[in-house]
């Protein structure tokens, strides 16, 4: 069956934390309170199903996000603007099958329209490698590597230019059109405007 990419409801957060935790050492764990901050600020938070049941979500904010990620703050340092994915997760079940890239494509379609580039990280502890594959088969690339001060873990870290950018923003600068499939995901997010401070040191 089709895999459908919608917006995250309140109510699937346990099983969503679950997933999370059951990840395995290539995603950090979460709690409860962390992932309820995702839910009322991420400007991003998705879920795919398949078959009727929750297959994986993507957890993603803009530069100008109040986040204090050591990852995220790494690429504000260097990067004036773009989208970051804090998280991508797909249930053990599902791998394989299609799911990632169908977050990928989605969460692009949201980001091309609104940011420059696409940033993200993979854990560099040896056993990675089909990860990093799939990341560079979807064209990203390397632009430094960096020790979490959180965990200690080394991070890949690595971004996607989005060719579409420029000419969405030359067209239509920040006024995109009121169209309804250019509707931000999470809709009742969207009054809240970026805030460029965050909570990186």
């Amino acid at each position: 069956m089709s895999i459908v990419v919608r917006d995250v409801r309140e109510h699937e957060l346990d099983s969503v934390l679950a997933l999370n935790n059951a990840a395995g050492p290539a995603i950090l764990p979460l709690d409860a309170t962390r992932l309820r901050y995702f839910f009322e600020h991420a400007e991003y938070f998705r879920v795919a199903e398949r078959d009727g049941t929750l297959a994986g979500f993507l957890i993603g904010m803009g530069s100008g996000a109040e986040h204090d990620s050591s990852n995220f703050c790494w690429f504000r340092e260097r990067y004036p603007e773009f989208f970051y994915i804090d998280r991508i997760v797909v249930a053990s079940r599902r791998r394989g099958g299609g799911v990632g890239r169908a977050f990928y494509a989605d969460a692009q379609s949201y980001a091309e329209l609104r940011y420059p580039h696409m940033a993200c990280e993979v854990f560099l502890d040896g056993t990675n490698d089909p990860v990093l594959l799939f990341h560079g088969s979807f064209g990203f690339r390397e632009v430094g590597q960096h020790v979490m001060s959180e965990t200690g873990v080394r991070a890949a870290m690595l971004m996607k230019p989005l060719c579409s950018y420029p000419w969405v923003y030359e067209t239509y600068g920040g006024a995109l059109p009121e169209v309804s499939w250019l509707l931000r995901p999470r809709t009742a997010l969207a009054h809240v405007a970026p805030r460029a401070t965050g909570t990186c040191p």
